[in-house]
This record gives C-alpha cells, sequence and structure tokens, in this order.
C-alpha cells in the first residue's frame, strides 16, 4: 500500500531520503533543503511517518539537528530499530548518543 502523501512534497522528501548512503545521515532539516522545503523540517518527519511497514525509504538515515534519533509517535521500539540498523551500516554512536554529523553526515567525505 501506498503511503499517505501531500502532493509532490512526500515525494521528493522520499527521493532525498533514498539518495542518502548506508553509513551516512541527514538531518530533518537537510533533508527538508535539498527536498526544496526549506524551514519545513517538521514535514520530513510527517513524511518518514506516513511510511508503511514494507517501504524501501531509508527512514533511518535521518536524525535531528543534534545527530540524535528523534523520540516518535511509534515508541521506543522504534527508535531501537533506527539504531540497530544504522550501527549494522558502521555509524557509531557517541557515549551521550550523538552521532558526529561532521564524520557520517551525508555531506562529509
Amino acid at each position: 500500500m501506498a503511503p499517505r502523501t501531500h502532493g509532490s512534497a512526500y515525494t521528493r522528501i522520499y527521493c532525498v531520503v533514498r539518495a542518502i548512503p548506508a553509513g551516512r545521515v541527514s538531518t530533518y532539516g537537510d533533508v527538508a533543503r535539498q527536498a526544496g522545503l526549506p524551514g519545513h523540517a517538521r514535514q520530513v518527519g510527517y513524511a518518514l511517518a506516513a511510511l508503511p511497514d514494507d517501504s524501501d525509504v531509508p527512514w533511518h538515515r535521518v536524525v535531528n539537528a543534534r545527530g540524535e534519533i528523534s523520540r516518535r509517535s511509534a515508541g521506543p521500539l522504534s527508535e531501537r530499530i533506527q539504531h540497530a540498523l544504522l550501527r549494522q551500516e558502521g555509524v557509531r554512536f557517541a557515549a551521550n548518543g550523538r552521532i558526529d554529523l561532521e564524520r557520517y553526515g551525508s555531506s562529509a567525505s
């Protein structure tokens, strides 16, 4: 089943998220800017929350501006899944639970 969308905005968001390489992350704000929606980081969160469970969009590669996994309405299991998926891709978390965006950000080299 296709996710409920808000026109082409969600489609653009999903295209940007699909382009984040494995082992890298991007922030909600960066995804919004790249999708042509500057200032709409929350809309990125809504778009990712609308994805069906079997989606191929790598939602787990999107984190908040502090490099943290954001709390989700789906609960702590979703956060643990995101953490595990990122670790499987080689992303490392600091002791404070944050990801070094300079090292793992999708624009990092």
